[in-house]
């Protein structure tokens, strides 16, 4: 196969915006990255079209050689305040590979990148809580994600106290963010810092079956989204006395608003039906009972949308997930729920390797595998799935304007799939993360 011509493989780059803060109006005309990452896994003529239109530009019809792209209606609101950046037509983009597997399924996606020639220059650095000097390039990473406006990252281990004694006094100096000293609550995360710090508040997580890839159930076809800044990942612990361990959980009216409204912009923009909040307000009658009275209230204000709205207590929600997933459509919940449906959800649809998604915020957007996995049990095995990893970055070539690259990589992912013949041991196969690196790049015209 010959390589691709540059002129072949980028399309006509245009400024696409970040990510909204939903209680802002939806007007007419603007175009959504919600709406994208939701076309993904939205069910439209066929199983393996919905894929590719899935990735389609909102706006105009883009063409490849071998695939059409599906015209999208427009109409949805913005990904962020401010562009990415961009210098001389190329995009600079923050990569943090993470721990565990993060590196080879990274080094999957810049292997296909360089194929496809994307005009994207990787700004690397590589955090790690498995690592004693991990604190320097962690600043250096968060002042990237703030130069860049945008990245891409895998997971990250837990850190050790030192690391994140010393951290909680950057954080509280730098960016005003309380955090009860780690040698006393003796937990936190890079990854809580980072979506405090950004204010990165929303994480999206798409759950669909896929098609020629059967599972338990074959109708599953919803989307997690989650608070990503408050609740029990707030990071305020203390051991009060030897032995006692007091957490605080912190919940806010104008968080539970603003993810409120995000929930509902997403399903109204993306043609989805019905917005479930997820809680547990019989037992956390107050904490939980804000978060849920405030949906409530957010719920009657879209009531003429023809929206559907209804609650279900976090217990009963996973129960209902694996007997009845089909009931689901859009979820909203508060940040340890949300990470505990999106585990559930990507079991029901084959596994964390095959779940994209997001982080997103007013002013930065964070790209990630839906499933945050370190899989420290492979690392370095070379047996991976990469397909999560590589979605995702075609969810952020979108988010940067790249159609055209953004539709050939994710048609040659999902065409991989459906074929069956290039599978990660995780999909019952047993190719390599390098030979299924090789398939897509092998399907790219």
């Amino acid at each position: 196969m010959s390589r691709p011509r540059d002129s072949d493989q980028i399309g006509p780059s245009r400024a696409f915006p970040g990510t909204i803060l939903p209680a802002h109006p939806i007007t007419p005309g603007s175009t959504s990255f919600l709406h994208l990452l939701s076309r993904l896994h939205h069910s439209l003529s066929s199983p393996l079209l919905m894929f590719r239109t899935a990735l389609a530009a909102a706006t105009r019809p883009v063409l490849t050689q071998a695939r059409t792209a599906t015209t999208l209606s427009a109409g949805f609101p913005r990904i962020s305040e401010r562009p990415p950046t961009k210098y001389g037509g190329v995009h600079t983009v923050t990569l943090i590979p993470g721990d565990g597997i993060g590196a080879e399924i990274t080094d999957s996606v810049k292997e296909i990148f360089e194929y496809v020639n994307a005009p994207i220059e990787w700004d690397q650095y590589d955090v790690s809580g498995m690592s004693s000097s991990g604190e320097d390039l962690f600043k250096q990473a968060m002042e990237s994600l703030q130069r860049n406006r945008v990245g891409l990252k895998g997971a990250q281990q837990p850190h050790n106290d030192s690391i994140l004694d010393r951290l909680t006094l950057y954080l509280t100096a730098s960016a005003g963010i309380l955090f009860t000293p780690i040698s006393q609550s003796g937990h936190i995360s890079w990854n809580v810092a980072m979506r405090q710090q950004l204010d990165i508040y929303a994480s999206v997580v798409l759950c669909k079956s896929l098609p020629g890839f059967p599972t338990r159930h074959s109708n599953v076809d919803f989307a997690i989204i989650r608070e990503n800044t408050e609740g029990e990942y707030s990071g305020l612990e203390h051991q009060s006395y030897p032995g006692v361990v007091e957490s605080l959980k912190v919940s806010t009216r104008a968080k539970a608003e603003r993810i409120s409204r995000f929930a509902f912009d997403f399903a109204l923009k993306n043609n989805r039906k019905k917005v479930t909040c997820v809680h547990k307000a019989n037992i956390m009658k107050l904490g939980d009972g804000l978060f849920l009275n405030t949906f409530r209230r957010v719920a009657e204000e879209y009531k003429s949308s023809g929206i559907q709205f209804n609650d279900m207590i976090v217990d009963n929600t996973s129960m209902q997930l694996v007997a009845k997933p089909s009931q689901f459509d859009v979820m909203v919940m508060p940040n340890l729920y949300g990470a505990i449906v999106s585990n559930i959800g990507a079991a029901l649809v084959g596994g964390p390797g095959i779940v994209p998604g997001c982080n997103v915020g007013r002013e930065y957007a964070l790209f990630e595998p839906g499933c945050r996995h370190v899989a420290k049990d492979i690392m370095g095995t070379n047996r991976a799935n990469p397909a999560a990893m590589i979605l995702s970055a075609t969810m952020m070539l979108r988010h940067l304007g790249l159609d055209h690259i953004a539709n050939n990589i994710a048609s040659a992912t999902f065409d991989v799939i459906n074929s069956g013949k290039v599978r990660t041991a995780d999909m019952g196969g047993s190719a390599t993360t390098s030979e299924f690196t090789a398939a897509v790049i092998k399907g790219l015209v």
